[in-house]
């Protein structure tokens, strides 16, 4: 049985400095496995006696994954007043972040740099590179100091129960709380205590941590963490969806027609239900109506990210984003499921969903999905099961055997599938343009076998680190010519995630990345924290050099390829939301104009998904998706990163309104709104 609770009231300074007489006591040893998809994927192990304890944390998924040590010292507050943590994070990108607490002063150096603060009260540093054992270490200090805390380098801590329940082991019954901390990013991390609040679990609906000897109870963790973030979105989606009393008018807006790439004279939109019923002069009202004052901005179709791998989580932010659709590419299937229902039965707030059917290979380094396969027969089968689903597409990863690659294409066109994805390691690009692939995925697994040496395995971190070969790379070689041209006669489209790309070699220790310039400052202080920490681990001048270089050629290869007239798909790979502001941003860079740039992520993806009788402008008899931002992005694209309101399926939300219950200082105001209002 499931039981709610309640954050508990501060302690007074003076109660908590009582609490300073008893000295906390780590376990021995706590062991634990880390899970994805209900397989086992690293450890993690916790070893302490009195107040010092060592964490080892480790996972590999995909080729990829964190190699973390701490060890962390803690007064009888349970407060850390030494915390060192080294290691390497996801991509490689080093970790060397040390704190100390030494009477009132409090130092610290992470990838944002060196920070100090006098603790004049009881306050708990949030490390910035830890393992998610440092969730349990917050907790035991939250409880002592009643619930809340303020966190160092800023913010506040605060810790709530969400439940109690009995978890079955090898070991027998084990009984524990699951609390939520909140107050490090934009939503509540979840785990569960035992009775000596040791750390049992940390979960999300896709992944987790847990207690050796539990893992049999993962999947019931992540459902219940996942339907505790339903509750608490839905009661988000409450409070933000509105829905006109009446019909709903936009009023003096300026409409993007992708055919004439260019924005209309002032007009006003009608919408009746979930479709738009009429265009209207700019100063048309009726009786009954639920006018949005537009004030001249611009009204466009809804935006399509084209690479999602789509949580509940950030559906809601994708949506203030104005991202209306979004191509998933690959999910727990369950647990996306569950997901597309809410969002479609109106509990949950997220864009429409177009699905994939991810399949994998088996292999050392296989990501871990719902779908892996080691034989074409399976193959070909998922291909089969993936048509009965209904996807859109299949998507082929790294570790299929190449060999495989001709049947399953074969078999998905029969079934009237297209076919994205990775190039499988060890074979080309131009050999699977040729067997039939109608989707390359990332500008570097296009380019990539143009500089691969033999051996080279792209199913591990060179996929990504490779990419430093690219700096100073001829385009005229035989290599890029031949796949390019490939690309122009197969009719291949193309799914760069620039800005991923971006990312990986441009982003540095202790700024900002440029695809977050923007948008960063606005977020919560762990957000923040987070973005200046780069990807990949670029130490000297010379691979600086080279992965700044290697963007440019990365550049250069969509000029190419948008010349020729390839079709450019715009997706980001990095949750979408803000990210896909930046992708567009840099089609233009690539040599496309603004209004190119806004038609391809509007009217064109709604015809390459063959959704275009519905969707992707803003027309009568189409479906209201649509949104508004106060400026001209025809004349400068970066103004559609400021959207002032998001229309799916006629409801309407105000993003301000989301961003301040997120922790995210708003980008404009909403639009006054008069006449008949809104019901929610």
């Amino acid at each position: 049985m499931i039981m709610t609770g309640r954050a508990r009231t501060p302690l007074s300074l003076a109660a908590f400095a009582a609490l300073l007489l008893h000295s906390p006591a780590f376990a021995a040893i706590e062991r634990y496995t880390v899970m994805t998809s209900s397989r086992s994927v690293g450890t993690l192990v916790a070893d302490g006696a009195g107040d010092t304890v060592r964490i080892a944390y480790d996972y590999k998924n995909n080729g990829r994954g964190p190699t973390i040590a701490e060890t962390v010292t803690v007064n009888a507050a349970g407060l850390p007043v030494d915390w060192t943590v080294t290691g390497a994070t996801t991509f490689g990108s080093k970790v060397d972040e040390r704190f100390s607490l030494k009477g009132t002063t409090a130092r610290w150096t992470d990838a944002t740099g060196p920070g100090t603060a006098e603790v004049k009260g009881p306050a708990v540093y949030v490390a910035q590179g830890a393992s998610p054992w440092a969730l349990s270490l917050y907790a035991r200090a939250l409880t002592k100091s009643g619930g809340k805390l303020p966190a160092l380098p800023g913010g506040e801590l605060r810790l709530d129960e969400v439940g109690r329940l009995a978890l079955k082991g090898a070991a027998g019954t084990v009984p524990v709380t699951a609390h939520t901390v909140t107050g490090i990013g934009m939503e509540p991390d979840t785990l569960f205590l035992d009775g000596a609040q040791r750390m049992v679990a940390y979960a999300t609906p896709e992944f987790i941590v847990v207690r050796e000897g539990l893992e049999g109870e993962e999947a019931r963790l992540r459902g219940l963490v996942a339907d505790w973030n339903t509750k608490r979105l839905a009661t988000l989606q409450k409070e933000l969806a509105k829905r006109p009393a009446g019909d709903l008018r936009i009023a003096n807006v300026r409409i993007f027609d992708p055919e004439r790439l260019a924005l209309t004279g002032p007009l006003s939109v009608l919408v009746r239900g979930n479709r738009i019923a009429a265009v209207e002069g700019a100063d048309v009202r009726r009786a009954g109506e639920t006018v949005v004052e537009g004030k001249g901005g611009t009204l466009l179709a809804g935006l399509h990210e084209m690479h999602a791998h789509l949580g509940q989580s950030d559906a809601l932010l994708n949506l203030m984003a104005g991202i209306t659709t979004v191509r998933d590419m690959g999910n727990d299937d369950p647990v996306l499921d569950r997901l597309v229902e809410r969002m479609e039965s109106g509990e949950l707030a997220g864009p429409r969903v177009v699905r994939s059917g991810f399949i994998e290979g088996k292999s050392r380094t296989n990501a871990q999905a719902t779908v892996v396969v080691d034989n074409e027969a399976d193959a070909v089968k998922a291909v089969q099961d993936a048509a009965g689903k209904g996807v859109f597409q299949i998507k082929i990863y790294n570790s299929i055997n190449p060999a495989w690659v001709p049947a399953m294409v074969k078999e998905a066109h029969r079934l009237g599938l297209r076919v994205a994805g990775h190039i499988p390691a060890f074979t080309t690009t131009d050999a699977m343009l040729e067997a039939g692939y109608d989707e390359i995925t990332h500008s570097n697994q296009l380019m990539l076998n143009w500089v691969l040496k033999e051996g080279d395995d792209t199913r591990t971190l060179l996929r990504i680190t490779a990419l430093k070969r690219f700096g100073g790379y001829d385009l005229a070689s035989p290599a890029a010519t031949k796949t390019i041209g490939l690309m122009k006669s197969t009719g291949a489209a193309h799914d760069p995630t620039l800005v991923i790309m971006e990312l990986a070699t441009k982003g540095r220790k202790g700024s900002f990345p440029p695809g977050a310039a923007f948008w960063a400052p606005h977020m919560p202080v762990g957000v923040q924290r987070d973005l200046k920490q780069p990807l990949l681990d670029i130490q000297t001048p010379e691979d600086d050099a080279a992965y700044r270089g290697a963007f440019d050629t990365t550049l250069e290869v969509m000029r190419k390829l948008n010349n020729q007239g390839t079709l450019i798909v715009p997706g980001t790979d990095l949750g979408g939301s803000f990210w896909l502001h930046r992708e567009l941003e840099l089609y233009t860079k690539a040599g496309m104009s603004n209004a190119g740039v806004l038609k391809r992520a509007t009217w064109d993806m709604a015809r390459y998904l063959k959704r275009g009788d519905r969707f992707g402008a803003v027309r009568p008899g189409l479906v209201a998706d649509f949104l508004l931002v106060p400026g001209d992005p025809v004349a400068d694209i970066a103004a559609i990163k400021t959207v002032a309101m998001v229309v799916k399926d006629g409801t309407v939300y105000f993003p301000t309104e989301a961003y301040a219950k997120l922790g995210i200082k708003p980008f404009t105001g909403a639009p006054a709104v008069s006449g008949a209002g809104f019901r929610n």
